[in-house]
């Protein structure tokens, strides 16, 4: 049986915590760190000798300004996904970051299988919906930063499809479901964001919710975070 191996960098400019994290990553089975850095420059030097699948990074470091590195990241390594790990809770900075193209946001406080869950998820190309992912999103809701009237034009196909990546649903997954193959699924994404103007999957799910496209299950979404 051919094993899957998940590569990872660690960036955190705490030793003590970047080496416990390492430490315990490298335990997992089918993790594989191949990078651990304390700082960015550093970082982006080593990503052009390594294939990283998953990158986990603090934004709480003195080397980040401005937050432009996510987008040299997703610009030159558009492979690598990117999690936040972090003492910020800003939703207002989370929820900017998520625009900004990052897969998921979770706090330091959490218990270490939350990191786990979201490494597994990103790496199969789905997305990472916590309490912040789905707060972020929700934060800008009131703000139009869309005509309503672009909503007509999604087809039914299309809004199906945003649908189950809400429910964090993969490519294969959504293929299947719409009995259709991978690659027009693909197609049929990067269409919708072009019709839109929208650049990331992020950004394309905070449209959908601002325009009440995305059926909503309260299972998945605390009551206490669906603005009134």
């Amino acid at each position: 049986m051919l094993l899957t191996f998940t590569t990872l960098a660690i960036v955190d400019d705490q030793l003590l915590f970047r080496k416990t994290l390492t430490t315990f990553l490298a335990s997992q089975k089918n993790l594989i760190v191949k990078i651990q850095s304390s700082n960015v420059t550093d970082l982006l030097y080593q990503l052009k000798d390594h294939h990283i699948d998953v990158l986990v990074i603090d934004i709480l470091m003195p080397q980040i300004d401005g937050l432009s590195v996510f987008e040299v990241i997703r610009s030159e390594f558009p492979l690598t996904k990117v999690i936040v790990l972090s003492m910020n809770l800003d939703i207002g900075v989370i929820s900017h970051l998520l625009e900004m193209g990052i897969h998921a946001y979770i706090s330091k406080s959490d218990e270490p299988d939350e990191l786990l869950r979201a490494i597994r998820a990103v790496s199969e190309g789905k997305i990472y919906r916590n309490e912040l992912f789905t707060e972020a999103l929700y934060w800008n809701k009131q703000m139009r930063f869309r005509k309503p009237d672009k909503n007509s034009q999604l087809n039914e196909r299309e809004k199906k499809i945003v649908q189950l990546i809400w429910e964090e649903k993969n490519n294969k997954e959504i293929a299947d479901a719409m009995f259709l193959s991978i690659r027009s699924i693909e197609k049929i994404r990067q269409d919708i964001k072009k019709k839109l103007g929208i650049k990331s999957t992020i950004g394309l799910l905070k449209y959908a919710i601002n325009q009440n496209i995305i059926k909503t299950n309260s299972r998945l979404i605390p009551m206490n975070l669906i603005p009134k």
